[in-house]
């Protein structure tokens, strides 16, 4: 899952801003993220203007969210392969070629795409 901080970071990853919510349109982008542009003499934030438009911002969201979907196997196959000390002991015991009949029931479970 993606979000509108992490569509900015991957825009600008220094970008320091302040975010209030999720925005889901450009209204509420518009009014609930801030950016920084540097701070006072009180060491306070000071605003500036949007670095990005909201069409910039969302666009990017998508584009990871497409990214973070496409990768779902990964997550998936991660979560249910061995530990390395299992798959070590695996070889081990029952060589490569066991190993490999272990691993690829998982990545047959959750093929690629």
């Amino acid at each position: 899952m993606t979000d509108i901080a992490s569509a900015i970071k991957a825009l600008k990853d220094d970008a320091e801003f302040v975010i209030t919510g999720e925005p889901s349109n450009q209204t509420e982008y518009e009014a609930n993220v801030k950016y920084v542009t540097g701070a006072d003499e009180n060491g306070t934030a000071v605003f500036g203007d949007q670095l990005f438009t909201w069409s910039q911002v969302s666009a990017k969201k998508a584009e990871l969210q497409t990214a973070y979907d496409n990768n779902e196997y990964q997550r998936k196959r991660a979560d249910e392969y061995p530990s390395i000390a299992d798959q070590l002991d695996d070889i081990y015991h029952n060589g490569v070629d066991g190993w490999k009949t272990t691993i690829k029931a998982t990545k047959d479970k959750y093929p690629k795409g």
